[in-house]
């Protein structure tokens, strides 16, 4: 199949301040920007993130008003780092950071376009 590159693209109706979520929180780059998409990418590694305009016509219709049925998931070094981050800059924290049966302590966030986030890093004995 030869698959080279998988790029999660979110569409937000407020590109602005989808850009200033990932980008403090995750250490994502604005690699592209404009004003119907931004690419984010982290240096050092191979991780990106599109953000669109949900409205923009390269927006395929079936997708406009429907990005349910999915979430972002971030795996960081100190998930208690990101939590005091989120809550400084006041973003929507839907589960504190707790630990769960599988070895990592994970919380949820709500994106500024409404993905949910799933941010966790492995407890430290």
């Amino acid at each position: 199949m030869g698959l080279k590159r998988l790029l999660p693209n979110v569409c937000s109706s407020d590109l602005p301040a989808s850009k200033a979520f990932y980008m403090s929180l995750f250490g994502f780059e604005a690699e592209f920007d404009s004003d119907w998409f931004v690419q984010l990418k982290q240096s050092g590694n191979d991780l990106e993130l599109g953000i669109i305009a949900e409205n923009h016509e390269i927006v395929p219709g079936a997708a406009r008003g429907s990005a349910a049925g999915f979430y972002l998931t971030f795996v960081v070094d100190d998930v208690d780092k990101v939590f005091e981050r989120a809550t400084a800059s006041a973003y929507t924290v839907l589960q504190r950071p707790e630990p769960t049966f599988y070895g990592q302590k994970r919380m949820l966030l709500r994106a500024p376009e409404g993905t949910i986030c799933d941010v966790s890093s492995v407890m430290q004995d």
